[in-house]
């Protein structure tokens, strides 16, 4: 597992000096996916029966929290690629040898059901469009949230329950849409995608809401969004880590209008630095700690319980909100400096903001575990 750590750390300066033709091609460039397909960061949770590292949920956490900081873009990509792999353990052995038994396999997609599947001989035939689609461009299997519907387009479960699948497509099924243009994370080519009456073959897609895992081990009694969340956390808390090591290098040199000292000399400059520091260690700390618990549990064989699961989301929420707020209050403390697209302090401020609009992290999500805390009927659905 050290191995993956040590990979991220030592790409991480080459995607640093990289970033700015990340951000320029709105998508992670070929040679950015190389490095990463090469160095195994795409198949965080690839079981080890594919060939994979089935990482421990810490290490997979910490790896995609070190490749954010030097790029988002990067560590976002990282991040989906690695959470939708543990989808792998959920799917019928052949379509798991198809999809993630190459060296090569990086999978991601949108999971909300905004597409349509009817029921064919042998499978399922899928539409739809799907926002969101992070990184799908170099993916070699891409998924699609979808709901089965009858011939009049009206909801439909099958005999078997399916409802919900999450369907996997093949790239040459797949158009890609030129909708990338924002303000934070535009190296991640998080575009739109569509299918138009694809063909899915039995079993190739895992319904996320009542999947049961075909392989046993502690990574399969994770909750597929609870380890979303926990990864988009870990994408905010590396690209603060970033910005406090890149606000104490301005800091030392530059002087704001009108003053003697440099920033690191004044009170402002020295308190935003610290308190950036401590939301970074107390959000990972926050992090580890109900990773760790939950991981005790699920390698002695038990499933984790409600709370373990609504605890995940609220560290995770917590993160990402709380380290977006000081990546803002770096960014300000720096002055015009940040205002530059040269500086990669202004980019990992716009990243984090990106990052934190995610539905797994958003505010609203204390809403959910404050119901929980309080003992209210709460639907625990996509908890």
């Amino acid at each position: 597992m050290t191995d993956l750590l040590a990979a991220a750390r030592s790409l991480g300066p080459s995607l640093a000096e990289r970033s700015e033709a990340i951000e320029a091609a709105r998508t992670l460039p070929d040679d950015v996916v190389a490095d990463l397909r090469d160095a195994g960061l795409f198949r965080l949770f690839v079981p080890a029966s594919l060939g994979g590292p089935e990482a421990d949920v810490l290490t997979g956490i910490d790896t995609i929290a070190e490749v954010s900081r030097h790029d988002g873009a990067a560590g976002w990509c990282v991040m989906i690629a690695g959470t939708s792999s543990l989808i792998a353990g959920f799917l019928d052995d052949e379509h798991a040898r198809t999809i993630y038994g190459t060296t090569d396999s990086c999978t991601g997609g949108f999971a909300a059901p905004v597409g349509t599947a009817r029921i064919v001989d042998g499978g399922l035939s899928v539409t739809g469009t799907w926002a969101w689609g992070s990184g799908t461009r170099h993916c070699t299997w891409i998924g699609g949230g979808t709901r089965i519907v009858d011939d009049d387009g009206r909801p439909l479960r099958r005999d078997d329950g399916l409802f919900a699948p999450f369907t996997f497509f093949h790239p040459d099924d797949v158009g890609f849409l030129d909708t990338w243009h924002v303000t934070g994370l535009a190296g991640s080519g998080s575009g739109d995608y569509t299918v138009t009456e694809a063909f899915v073959p039995e079993g190739r897609w895992a319904q996320l809401t009542t999947a049961e895992p075909r392989l046993d081990g502690p990574l399969w009694r994770f909750p597929f969004y609870g380890m979303l969340a926990c990864g988009i956390a870990a994408v905010a808390i590396g690209l603060l880590e970033g910005a406090v090591t890149r606000f104490g290098e301005l800091a030392v040199g530059k002087k704001p209008m009108g003053s003697g000292r440099t920033l690191a000399e004044r009170a402002s400059g020295q308190t935003a630095v610290s308190s950036a520091e401590a939301t970074a260690r107390s959000t990972r700390a926050f992090l580890h700690d109900v990773l760790g618990s939950a991981w005790e549990t699920a390698s002695g064989g038990d499933p984790l319980t409600v709370e373990h699961r609504r605890s995940l989301r609220l560290a995770a929420c917590d993160a990402a909100q709380r380290c977006t707020d000081a990546l803002l209050m770096l960014g300000r403390e720096a002055g015009g400096e940040a205002v530059y697209l040269r500086e990669p302090l202004q980019r990992a401020v716009r990243d984090g903001q990106v990052a934190a609009t995610h539905a797994m992290v958003a505010p609203r999500i204390h809403e959910l575990t404050g119901r929980l805390a309080m003992g209210l009927d709460t639907d625990v659905t996509l908890l």
